[in-house]
């Protein structure tokens, strides 16, 4: 069939390509994880009086969640004085995308629209700009506004570019690995910035290096040119449709040729992904809305799921990746990744939160004299939570935006030193009080633990923790840096066992099904492998991240030196493996 019939115009209605309702992929694998207690929500008896606030030792159990053999506990002391390791008890989005075409001004509006998504990545920052049909780069690590200033934009000339911001763990190298890459190759030069997760890199990454290639970085990104690259397939983004095809798991990827800006979603929509344009006809991608408004760019619509939009000179144009299953777009982002102001996946994120909090009102009711939030990600919620209630918002916990990464702590330790550097606690609210204290999610438990004894320490009478997310119990393999299933409070304790954990009077979660009736319909096209451990694309590698090991930093060399970052599958599920393939 000839390419161009592969090809339909973009309606400027909205209307889709194609229908997301055909070609349904069969149910999504399932591991068998953790049943979850009933009720979700626990409150200690009035009878029930502890001897201090100090907490028990975390419980080191079996972890029911079999993706994982081994259990970690590195993390078991919450009271460890390292400066601000509290940063890593949130799930981390890995990263955020932006491409432009047709605007004199695109690398400057890539930095304004990178900084729109800073929340998505800090680590590193990179824009790609096309000038004369050279691809000209810079990247850097740091911030957003560390990496350029303007003169460094100013080296960035032309009216297209891509840009790319960056979470990871930390590594002596790692600014080989800061995206956008750029690649030549013998019909001339492409960037790529991705966000997501490729389940099946490893297998590709060898596959490739046993052919010849030769890997400059540890990024599963680097795979997806080396596979541009060989392909055989004409013009140019049929080699993107070819290398996708070879693809599992999550990306949402902008890649910018000479001549072409291409972007591309996964099959499932795990990562969002949408499009947008400016007054002057400029077209602009970004992983979400908060980056069109601040560059003043009409968002007109998502990137559907297993689409490819190509944009050059003749306009924009859809084509249709391969045969999309049910879409599976994560819930994570109306949890806590977006921007409360952006529309992801069609809904409004600040809507979703309020409604989450406003469920936990509803369903986990408790006499209370406050309502406050753990800033700045369970506000919104917490909004919700106290008009359902009825009882007064008020700020509680005030939350420093001054500081860095890291901190010197006096040689004399302060108890909870990264927490107290953070959050501030305010006695006027707080004393004498009954306060409810709504988070986002509980990961470890280690800093909500901490929170809960701040908030006591300051007078309160009872403090009430409101979870507005369902327990975690299972990794994320589709582009969120989550610790490994043993290492998550929710997978290896009940809900009373957490609750006498963190120190609190009472605990709840935001029931999973009442979520999923808040999206009605369109509840089906969301994943929740992480509060379940049905994965919608099965990671076949059993692999999974330790949070501050050395995986995708920086690592050079062969597959087995990537190793040390991985959690090793256990014994079963490898013998199970040999004897599947056998």
């Amino acid at each position: 069939m000839a390419a161009s019939s592969n090809f339909s115009s973009i309606s400027l209605s909205g209307e889709k390509p194609y229908s997301l309702s055909g070609n349904h992929s069969k149910a999504p694998v399932r591991f068998s994880p953790k049943t979850l207690q009933k009720p979700s929500f626990v409150h200690r008896p009035s009878s029930f009086q502890p001897s201090s606030h100090a907490r028990k030792p975390a419980l080191v159990l079996s972890s029911k969640n079999p993706i994982s053999g081994v259990v970690c506990a590195s993390n078991a002391d919450p009271d460890s004085g390292f400066a601000l390791s509290d940063h890593d008890e949130k799930p981390r989005e890995e990263c955020g995308v932006v491409g432009i075409y047709g605007d004199p001004e695109a690398s400057r509006l890539c930095y304004l629209a990178l900084h729109a998504l800073q929340h998505r990545g800090q680590e590193g920052a990179g824009i790609v700009t096309v000038n004369n049909n050279v691809l000209q780069s810079i990247t850097g690590v740091g911030l957003v506004s560390d990496v350029f200033n303007q003169s460094k934009l100013e080296q960035l000339p032309g009216d297209s570019a891509i840009g790319h911001v960056r979470y990871s763990t930390a590594g002596s190298s790692m600014l080989k690995n800061v995206q956008p890459f750029v690649a030549g190759y013998r019909f001339g030069s492409v960037g790529v910035a991705h966000n997501g997760n490729l389940v099946n890199y490893r297998s590709l990454r060898a596959k490739l290096e046993d052919s010849g290639s030769i890997f400059n970085t540890s990024s599963d990104t680097e795979v997806v040119l080396h596979l541009i690259a060989i392909s055989k397939a004409r013009p140019f983004f049929l080699r993107i449709v070819d290398a996708c095809e070879q693809l599992q798991g999550a990306y949402s990827m902008v890649f910018l040729t000479e001549d072409k800006l291409v972007a591309v979603r996964d099959p499932y929509g795990f990562r969002p992904l949408v499009m947008g344009r400016r007054s002057n006809g400029a077209v602009v991608f970004a992983s979400e809305t908060c980056a069109l408004d601040l560059i003043e760019a009409t968002y007109e619509r998502e990137v559907y799921p297993g689409e490819v939009l190509v944009v050059d000179k003749d306009g924009v144009q859809s084509l249709c990746l391969m045969p999309h299953p049910e879409p599976k777009k994560c819930i994570f982002e109306h949890i806590y990744f977006s921007m409360p102001n952006s529309v992801v996946f069609g809904k409004s994120v600040y809507e979703s939160r309020r409604a989450f909090g406003e469920i936990l009102a509803t369903e986990a009711p408790v006499d209370c004299d406050v309502v406050i939030a753990v800033p700045d990600s369970g506000v919104v919620a917490a909004l919700g939570f106290a008009a359902k209630a009825g009882v007064a918002f008020q700020q509680g916990l005030i939350r420093s935006h001054y500081v860095g990464r890291t901190f010197i702590e006096p040689s004399q330790k302060i108890r909870d030193f990264g927490v107290k550097l953070k959050l501030s606690p305010v006695r006027a609210v707080l004393e004498g009080k009954r306060v409810v204290v709504v988070d986002d999610s509980i990961v470890r438990g280690t800093t909500s633990s901490k929170i809960v004894r701040l908030i006591k320490e300051s007078g309160a009478k009872e403090v009430h923790m409101r979870i507005a997310s369902p327990p975690i119990i299972a990794s994320c393999y589709y582009g969120v840096d989550t610790p490994s299933p043993e290492e998550l409070i929710s997978n290896r304790m009940s809900v009373e066992e957490i609750r006498e954990f963190i120190g609190c009077d009472s605990l709840a979660f935001l029931p999973i099904n009442s979520m999923k009736k808040l999206y009605d319909q369109e509840a089906p096209n969301y994943c929740y492998a992480c509060f379940s451990g049905n994965y919608p694309v099965l990671p076949t590698e059993l692999k999974v991240k330790r949070v501050g090991d050395f995986v995708d930093d920086g690592l050079n060399g062969s597959i087995e030196s990537i190793d040390g970052g991985w959690v090793q599958a256990s014994r079963n599920q490898v013998a199970q493996k040999v004897a599947s393939s056998s």
